[in-house]
This record gives C-alpha cells, sequence and structure tokens, in this order.
C-alpha cells in the first residue's frame, strides 16, 4: 500500500519552514507574544490549593518581568524557528511558547530576584539551545534545506 494523507500527521518530526524573513518573524513575534500574555493570564489566579499550588501575581511592578521573558521568548523562538527553516524541528511552537509561558508564570508569582531571574531565563535559552542541537545532528540519509 502506498503512503496515504494521514501518515503525515503521524510522523514524529515537524517540517521545514521556509518562507519569507517577514513571515519567520510575525511567528517568533506571535509565539512570544502568546507565551508571555498567556502567563500573564494564568498568574491571575492560583493553580492548585494553597500549600502546593503556584503562587497568584505577587505584589510589585509587572513590566520589569514582562520584558524580560519577552526579551527571552524572542530569543528562543527566533533559535528554534531558524532551526526550523533548515531541518525539520518537532513543535517549535509549542517549545518556545511553553518555555516563554512556564517563566513568566513563575516570576510573576515568586518574583525573583535579578540573579534568580537571569538563572531561569539562561535555562530557558539553554533548553531552546538543546532542542534546536537535537533537531540539527547530523541523520544519515537527511540533507538540510538550501535557501
Amino acid at each position: 500500500m502506498g503512503p496515504s494523507a494521514g501518515d503525515d500527521l503521524d510522523e514524529s518530526e515537524g517540517e521545514v519552514l521556509t518562507g519569507p524573513l517577514w513571515r519567520h518573524a510575525l511567528w517568533v513575534v506571535g509565539v512570544t507574544a502568546l507565551g508571555v500574555g498567556f502567563g500573564w493570564f494564568s498568574a491571575l489566579s492560583r493553580i492548585g490549593p494553597d500549600e502546593y499550588g503556584l503562587p497568584v501575581i505577587a505584589p510589585g511592578p509587572l513590566l520589569p518581568y514582562l520584558a524580560a521573558w519577552t526579551v527571552v521568548g524572542l530569543l528562543a523562538a527566533t533559535a528554534l524557528r531558524a532551526a526550523a527553516a533548515r531541518v525539520p524541528v518537532y513543535a517549535p511552537g509549542a517549545v518556545a511558547f511553553g518555555l516563554t509561558c512556564l517563566g513568566t508564570r513563575v516570576s510573576l508569582g515568586w518574583r525573583p530576584e535579578a540573579p534568580l531571574l537571569g538563572t531561569l531565563a539562561a535555562v530557558a535559552l539553554t533548553a531552546a539551545g538543546v532542542w534546536c542541537l537535537i533537531a540539527l545532528r547530523p541523520v544519515p540519509g537527511r540533507r538540510p534545506v538550501r535557501s
């Protein structure tokens, strides 16, 4: 039997995301905005019981944390989209969204000091980088897309 249309949906790797630069930039900005926005929205209520759940937004200024995670989200999404433009990357949008959303949510709940916030950002960027490196590893039989 030949391949069917449903076989494309069952692949474990994504597809190469090609297109003009403006489309890549729009994707990066959109995924980052969704991640920061959803992290902020989810911080408005407690997740789980009082003893074990993530706390709601702590008092104080929001803008520094939102700005920091916007920058981190833009960097992570840019790296993932750049890798996805060369080779198939599994769920680059979900990874960028998840890292940005989780970082925003945790930061707004606990308001970490600058060194810890920098560490959280470094962990998120390292996770995105590792995801890209795994996708970019040499695989026999796979040829990179040439621009």
